[in-house]
C-alpha cells in the first residue's frame, strides 16, 4: 500500500490501536508467565546466580532483538517481526524473573498495577489531546541518553544519592515517551503502517519498553524488599 494514499478513517485507527494494544497485553503477559515461572524454578535460579555470564548473555539476546527489530523493519517480514517479538518478550521475562529474589511477591503486583494504571492514563492523554508533543521528542531523547549514561556510571560509583535521581528521573522520562508513543501510533497509521502487522508490532515494542521501564523505575520506589 502507497503510504502517500493512504487515508486512514476513525475505523482505521481504531483497529491499528486495537492490534497495537493486543500484542503490548499479549507481550507483558508472557514476559509476566515466564518471570513467574523461572523465579519459580529452583534449578534456574541457582543456574543464574551461579553463572552472572548466563545472565548477561541472555540480555546481550534482548539488546541485539531490539536493534534487530528497530532497524531491520523495511527488511523483515510479517512473521519474523512477530516470531523476534515474542522471543524478546520471553527472554525479558528471563531477566525479570531476578527481581522476586530482591522484592516482595505482593509489593510487585502493588507496583505492577499502579504501573498498568498510570500507563493508562498517559496513554489516554496521548491518544486525545490536542496538543503536539513532537516537540518532546529532542527533550526526551537527549534525557534518556543521560539517564542510561548516569545509570552506567553509577554501576561503579554505586551512590545513593545518584540512584534516587535516575530512578525519579527515570520515572520521568517513561511518563513521557508514554504519552509521546501513544500519539505516535496515530501518525503510523496515517503512514499507512497500521496496513502491516510489523508496523503494529514494532508500535507494541515501543509502548511496552514503556512499560517495562516505568514499572522497574516504579518499583524501585514503591518495592518493599525482602
Amino acid at each position: 500500500m502507497d503510504a502517500q494514499v493512504f487515508t486512514p478513517g476513525v475505523t482505521d485507527v481504531n483497529e491499528y490501536l486495537s492490534k497495537v494494544y493486543r500484542w503490548m497485553a499479549g507481550a507483558l503477559g508472557l514476559s509476566a508467565l515466564v518471570a513467574w515461572y523461572a523465579a519459580s524454578s529452583t534449578a534456574f535460579m541457582e543456574l543464574l546466580l551461579a553463572n552472572q555470564a548466563l545472565f548477561f548473555v541472555i540480555i546481550a539476546a534482548e539488546l541485539g532483538l531490539v536493534f534487530y527489530l528497530s532497524f531491520g523493519f523495511n527488511r523483515m517480514s510479517d512473521r519474523t517481526a512477530m516470531i523476534s517479538f515474542i522471543t524478546y518478550a520471553a527472554l525479558t521475562g528471563l531477566t525479570l524473573s531476578t527481581i522476586f529474589m530482591v522484592y516482595t511477591v505482593a509489593s510487585i503486583m502493588q507496583t505492577f498495577l499502579a504501573t498498568a494504571g498510570t500507563f493508562g492514563a498517559l496513554s489516554v492523554y496521548g491518544a486525545t489531546t490536542k496538543r503536539d508533543l513532537t516537540a518532546w521528542r529532542s527533550f526526551l531523547f537527549m534525557s534518556l541518553i543521560g539517564l542510561i549514561i548516569a545509570s552506567l556510571i553509577n554501576l561503579f560509583m554505586a551512590s545513593h544519592f545518584l540512584t534516587w535521581v535516575t530512578t525519579y528521573a527515570g520515572i520521568v522520562i517513561f511518563a513521557g515517551l508514554t504519552a509521546y508513543d501513544t500519539q505516535k501510533l496515530k501518525h503510523y497509521a496515517a503512514a499507512g503502517m497500521g496496513a502491516m502487522e510489523k508496523g503494529a508490532i514494532i508500535a507494541a515494542l515501543a509502548l511496552y519498553l514503556d512499560f517495562i521501564n516505568l514499572f522497574m523505575h516504579l518499583l524501585r520506589v514503591m518495592g518493599d524488599r525482602r
